[in-house]
């Protein structure tokens, strides 16, 4: 039998893990689901395999690569389940971390009513040794090796094994750091170590430091999982330890991917796996089918991230936070927000109805799940107002409606309301959560959503869509097929991708071109060894440059793309005023102004950046051929009663069957639209399309 190639995306998510296998030489896609296994992830990463291997009728020895989306990082931060930590810094800096920032959270309003949040290392946890550097690197005070060794004996007697080092100016030069290494190395073996100039070689140092700390309470639990499944694929391949183990890539915040062996020495660069690979499969998707702006919208049990993308590639951001703590790795700038499908509706002590964060989860779940939940949640809101089928995945998970019925009548009850108003409510609530996420990824940076298509996907992500349209009067919606695989499918057009920064603090007008370029020239060398590392030739390389940029005076940068220094030009004067003339644009887009031609007004370089990028192939995208017949003979599988709008109360609706459509069907709202992952409700007035890539593309019937 010839062998075949079989390349795997696996995302696992709180409820499911979702698996796409993509054949290689045929170019066929085939997509499955398999119950998480929260207990050990990767008993359900390994039946995800089975179970999609036995679809295809392939074989482990097929398998040419798999690529994995996580959320082991993101629980442990989201949950602040941080085990003692140690800190170790400059001294005289031990309350670096009680100082923080003076800035509070959006959305208190007064920060009377702000608590701060306890720190990720407590001030009985935090050491210091003598010695400092100024901020172009030239040492002050020489490192006190002495403080060093009875901090790294300090530490192992307390029993605490993981640590992170973080000394002021490391990242223009990075020695102090390296014998403090060397030494806890020698005193202290047991621990899991991470350094600053490693981690993040920019300035700011409670950033710095927060960054770094993170990746340290990070790093066993993400060793331990990527190693047990590491080796859980050699012995499901039969693949002996002698020979080549089959590729295995974790997915990274910023969009790229990056080998199991190299991932866990960068943990950090992995707690937004799971969303930013969901972003760049809803990219893709829609930059195939014509809308090369969209806002993305992935909706889960738990949550829904949204994230915004222009020319086919998701916005970046190093502003990032997970739960509780900054993060200033590039990432997917992604939003979560509590609202999916198992977010709770519950009454607040002023007798208002709210609805989430909190998650009954997958488990016990919603109140139709008859697993014992004791809550009404959106999905119990859903399926009694008709726009759910009583039954999940194509019947395999049968829903009980007056389980689900029961529980948001006694809310209604207490809220003084009718049944339909109740429940129309709770979706009504949840719908402005998400339109509120929408906006942060959009409106306040200055892009204006009426140009921009909704892409919807993950089990839940396509139920308010229509309502969405109406609240930001947004284009439309396009719901992709097997819209909660798009993650898993997001694996597979992912690019083996490293960053790497240097900050380089300088005004404009006193830039030395030869010192800019001989740091690029150094970035560029670590990403090139780090692709050849991966295993790709020379010829396959390509770096991406860009720079923060700021106005002096100023506290905060704005990142533009810079050209490729290495292009046969070096920076010279033209470079910089290239990168002065996109930053301008950019300000203007970000704030309404700039101070282009304003001699008084310098611009200033802050942080030199660059992406090494391994490119690998992407699937070709299906198209969908035309069906015969009409939609009404061909699709419609049923009518139900549903509720769209309380004052309207319940219509006759057309239920579709999704995999019965072809290209070019047209359809109006009302209708249901079920297939095996997700259901899509189409609202009154609302008309949809079938492209030819199998999309269902959604817009107000007045915006024809």
């Amino acid at each position: 039998m010839s062998s075949r190639r079989i390349r795997i995306g696996i995302d696992t998510g709180g409820t499911f893990t979702d698996v796409v296998a993509l054949d290689e030489d045929s170019g066929e896609l085939v997509t499955t689901k398999t119950p998480s296994t929260p207990g050990n992830p990767a008993d359900g990463f390994i039946a995800g395999i089975e179970k999609i291997l036995a679809l295809v009728d392939g074989e482990g020895s097929d398998i040419t690569a798999v690529s994995h989306g996580t959320t082991v990082a993101t629980n442990k931060l989201l949950e602040g389940k941080v085990e003692a930590l140690g800190f170790i810094t400059t001294e005289g800096y031990e309350f670096m971390l009680e100082i923080a920032r003076q800035s509070v959270p959006d959305g208190y309003g007064n920060s009377y009513f702000w608590v701060k949040p306890d720190r990720i290392v407590p001030a009985d946890r935090v050491r210091t040794v003598g010695g400092r550097l100024d901020f172009t690197g030239a040492e002050v005070r020489p490192f006190d090796e002495d403080q060093a060794v009875a901090a790294a004996r300090w530490f192992k007697a307390q029993g605490i094994t993981t640590i992170g080092v973080c000394f002021l100016h490391a990242y223009a030069d990075d020695t102090h750091e390296l014998r403090m290494r060397d030494v806890l190395r020698r005193e202290h073996p047991d621990a899991v170590v991470s350094i600053s100039s490693e981690v993040l070689r920019e300035y700011r140092e409670y950033e710095r430091s927060m960054t770094t700390l993170v990746d340290a309470a990070v790093k066993p639990n993400v060793s331990r999982y990527v190693s047990n499944i590491s080796e859980r694929l050699r012995d499901f391949t039969g693949a002996g330890r002698d020979t080549q183990p089959i590729p295995f890539y974790v997915m990274k915040s910023n969009g790229g991917v990056l080998s199991a062996d190299e991932v866990v020495h960068q943990p950090i660069t992995t707690v937004l796996s799971g969303p930013a690979a969901g972003a760049l499969g809803a990219a893709l998707i829609a930059e195939v089918a014509g809308f090369p702006r969209i806002l993305t919208c992935d909706g889960g049990g738990t949550s829904t991230d949204v994230s915004v993308v222009l020319d086919g590639e998701p916005t970046l951001t190093t502003e990032g936070t997970v739960g509780a703590y900054p993060s200033k790795i590039p990432m997917i700038d992604v939003v979560t927000v509590g609202a999916g499908g198992g977010s709770i509706a519950w009454l607040s002590p002023e007798g208002t109805l709210k609805v989430g964060p909190h998650s009954a989860g997958a488990d016990p779940g919603p109140l139709c799940y008859g697993n014992g939940g004791t809550q009404p949640t959106i999905t119990d809101a859903h399926v009694t107002l008709g726009r759910i089928p009583p039954h999940l995945l194509g019947g395999e998970i049968p829903l009980d409606v007056e389980a689900a019925r029961g529980g948001i009548a006694d809310l209604a009850e207490r809220l003084g309301l009718d049944f339909e108003r109740c429940a129309t409510g709770i979706l009504e609530i949840s719908a402005w959560n998400q339109a509120n996420a929408l906006r942060q990824v959009s409106v306040k940076r200055g892009l204006d959503v009426r140009d921009f298509m909704l892409t919807t996907f993950g089990g839940s992500g396509s139920l308010l869509a229509c309502r969405l349209v109406d609240i930001l009067d947004l284009a439309g919606v396009v719901v992709p097929p097997n819209p909660g695989n798009v993650s898993a499918f997001g694996l597979l057009t992912v690019d083996v991708k490293n960053d790497y920064v240097q900050t380089h603090v300088a005004k404009e007008s006193a830039l030395d071109h030869a010192t800019v370029q001989a740091i690029l020239d150094d970035l560029t060398d670590r990403a090139r060894a780090a692709l050849a590392k991966e295993g790709f030739s020379p010829d396959e390389h390509r770096f991406q440059h860009t720079i923060d940029v700021r106005y002096v005076g100023q506290a905060f940068e704005v990142r533009v793309a810079a050209p490729e220094a290495g292009d046969g030009r070096g920076v010279d004067a033209a470079y910089v005023e290239q990168v002065a003339d996109a930053f301008h644009t950019e300000h203007r887009q970000l704030y309404g102004y700039d101070f282009r031609g304003d001699p008084d007004q310098q611009v200033e370089w802050v942080n030199l950046r660059v992406s090494g990028i391994g490119p690998i192939t992407r699937p070709e995208i299906p198209t969908l051929d035309k069906a015969a017949g009409t939609v009404e003979e061909r699709a419609v599988r049923g009518r139900r009663a549903v509720c769209f709008d309380a004052e309207q109360g319940y219509v006759d609706t057309p239920v579709l069957w999704r995999a019965d459509l072809g290209a070019g069907d047209t359809f109006g709202g009302p209708a249901i639209v079920e297939e095996f992952g997700s259901t899509i409700p189409v609202h009154p007035g609302f008309e949809v399309v079938v492209d030819d890539w199998a999309n269902l593309v959604i817009r107000k019937e007045s915006a024809r």
